[in-house]
């Protein structure tokens, strides 16, 4: 008989979300841009004609519930735990199109999308 040890924060993390190089590198500056920020944290909000809007955030700290993730050089990102159903398997992207640039999020649990694209719905 074997005994496996179970870790809430780490299995909820395993498959949250994906992020680029390109995000990566996009948060990296971002940090390093703020004196008191130490993590990006990802949420989201009820907001807008189809549901849920995305928050990005630059924090301090992390908050009691987030969930870690590790993209590498200093780079955090904190996922709010109560968001996690909405975004597990979201890839998280920074693109350029034509002079603009901007964090993209491929949400495969996003069934809607309003028409300006600032908001989604997952029903």
């Amino acid at each position: 008989m074997s005994v496996e040890s179970f870790d809430p924060v780490q299995s909820a993390s395993d498959a949250t979300v994906d992020v680029t190089e390109a995000a990566i590198a996009h948060f990296r500056t971002q940090l390093q841009k703020n004196a008191t920020a130490r993590a990006v944290r990802l949420s989201v909000k009820q907001s807008g004609c189809t549901g849920y809007m995305y928050v990005v955030d630059l924090v301090p700290e992390a908050n009691a519930d987030d969930v870690h993730l590790a993209l590498g050089e200093g780079v955090e990102l904190l996922v709010d735990r109560g968001s996690v159903p909405i975004v597990k398997g979201t890839r998280i992207d920074y693109v350029t199109e034509g002079v603009n640039r901007q964090l993209q999020f491929l949400n495969p649990n996003a069934k809607d999308h309003c028409g300006c694209g600032e908001s989604f719905n997952v029903n």
